[in-house]
């Protein structure tokens, strides 16, 4: 499970590492600890529209069924083994794919330490490209139409996402077993258009190769979604 991530780096960043248009009413402030229900950056090709857009979505999909928005705080991961199956997720896999820039994620490692209530301590631990670059995290997203909102509420459209997962491999599996799908860059093109069909859709799907991510101990503070700051992510010594 992916359920915090950080993600630092400006619109005209992102806008030029993913070649995109800036499709933004506001922006997003720096977070290095983005929760559940956050506003985000999402990279994407509506089926409208021939360019490729960076916009500012919920973390959490809300289906355009739905009732209610809350049912996004369930929907912040896919798992991939079971993505075109469910039905939450099935409409968006067919034409609604995008990209979901990160510095990095946080996956939290239970230790042989007990904390005062006798269970097991929890080391987070911050997993990032290798080189320094963004995360392009595989991701799908949704549009849900509040009907509380007037039909000419500017506001009457939710944008909403969701990150893929996939079982961890390597040395990241020892900290936890689920980690975030990436799209190559050149794979990135076929992944966004919406035209594109079929099964083939999830061979564009891959776990980081070997040496593609490095994953480092960070402060327990991470944990507090109250706390945001850059020193979130400064590595910690590893002890034994």
């Amino acid at each position: 499970m992916c359920g915090r991530y950080a993600s630092s780096r400006r619109p005209d960043e992102l806008i030029d590492e993913f070649d995109a248009t800036a499709h933004l009413d506001h922006e997003v402030a720096a977070s290095w600890n983005v929760a559940p229900t956050d506003e985000v950056y999402a990279v994407m090709e509506h089926p409208k529209d021939e360019e490729r857009q960076l916009r500012v979505v919920r973390w959490g999909l809300v289906p355009s069924w739905a009732k209610e928005r809350s049912i996004g705080t369930r929907m912040i991961n896919a798992r991939l083994e079971t993505l075109a199956e469910k039905p939450a997720f099935r409409k968006a896999l067919a034409v609604r794919r995008c990209l979901v820039p990160a510095d990095g994620y946080y996956e939290w490692y239970p230790t042989e330490q007990l904390d005062a209530k006798g269970k097991p301590r929890k080391q987070p631990f911050f997993i990032r490209p290798t080189d320094g670059g963004v995360l392009p995290m595989a991701g799908l997203y949704e549009l849900w139409r509040d009907p509380a909102k007037a039909d000419d509420a500017p506001d009457r459209w939710l944008w909403t996402c969701t990150v893929i997962t996939t079982e961890a491999t390597d040395e990241l599996g020892m900290i936890h077993d689920r980690m975030p799908l990436m799209v190559e860059r050149d794979r990135w093109d076929e992944w966004l258009d919406p035209a594109r069909e079929g099964a083939g859709l999830l061979d564009l799907l891959e776990p980081a190769a070997p040496g593609r991510l490095t994953a480092y101990p960070v402060s327990t503070a991470v944990g507090n979604v109250r706390n945001n700051g850059p020193e979130l992510v400064a590595p910690l010594p590893l002890e034994a």
